[in-house]
């Protein structure tokens, strides 16, 4: 059976000190960030998921955000370089797990930069966010990796959130979401569903139709409820200071086999 194994990452002491772009600084509380961490974790173990934590990075305020160190597509790790140079220092320690864990790993090599929330997977078909964190050689060194594997890569723009996944996601049957003022071109999607809070663009696909979603969007929790599917709501606000989702706080992989 495919297994569900899900990368994540106890934040650094110095989270506070993480970077921000598209919003304006606040305060992070960094304990009651940890005792959130724990609940997003204990979210995912509870439906079905196996946590895998990879070893901490306490000198990288940003490092709880694992998402942006690595892309998976079915057992390949394409080892990113994140866009912001104090941030690759992360990913040292993924590439280790991912490697423990049975991954074939590659990389991106300068000139490129590439986040993995920059990257939307959706079937076969993988978006990549062109914008402040993802560079030109970032996309053609994800094309090169995945395109001989049987994906579809497709560059969007991002222009107006720090990353594609701060825009938009993806539910279970392929229809991409996204709150319409932080959405650069909803028409490049084939099915887009408007959600009414910037946070409810953000889903993670827990299996069975659950959708992990931030407390921040209860419009969103009950629009997708009454189309069928099960919200599971967890707090992640002093992460949302950050411009952090609940896509960032791991890394999903369900293409390994045990």
């Amino acid at each position: 059976m495919p297994s569900q194994k899900a990368l994540v990452r106890r934040p650094s002491p110095r989270l506070a000190e993480g970077l921000v772009t598209h919003i304006e600084r606040e305060q992070v509380d960094v304990e009651l960030a940890l005792r959130q961490w724990e609940e997003y974790v204990e979210a995912l173990r509870t439906h079905g998921w196996e946590t895998v934590e990879v070893e901490e990075a306490d000198d990288c305020p940003d490092s709880v955000f694992v998402e942006d160190t690595v892309v998976m597509f079915r057992n390949v790790a394409l080892i990113t370089r994140p866009g912001a140079e104090s941030r690759r220092a992360e990913t040292a320690g993924v590439e280790e797990a991912v490697a423990r864990l049975g991954c074939s790993v590659n990389w991106v090599w300068e000139p490129g930069t590439l986040d993995g929330g920059d990257v939307l997977k959706v079937g076969d078909t993988i978006y990549v966010g062109r914008g402040g964190r993802t560079n030109a050689a970032g996309v053609q060194q994800l094309r090169a990796a995945f395109e001989p594997l049987g994906a579809r890569v497709v560059a969007v723009p991002v222009s107006k959130v720090l990353h594609l996944k701060s825009a938009v996601t993806a539910l279970p049957d392929g229809t991409v979401i996204g709150h319409i003022p932080k959405v650069d071109t909803p028409s490049l999607y084939p099915r887009f569903l408007p959600v009414p809070e910037e946070s409810g663009g953000h889903v993670v696909l827990l299996g069975g139709g659950k959708l992990l979603m931030a407390a921040s969007a209860p419009k969103t929790a009950e629009l997708l409820g009454d189309l069928g599917f099960e919200p599971v709501l967890v707090d992640i606000g002093e992460f949302e200071k950050l411009e952090g989702c609940v896509t960032c706080l791991s890394v999903r992989l369900r293409g390994l086999y045990a």
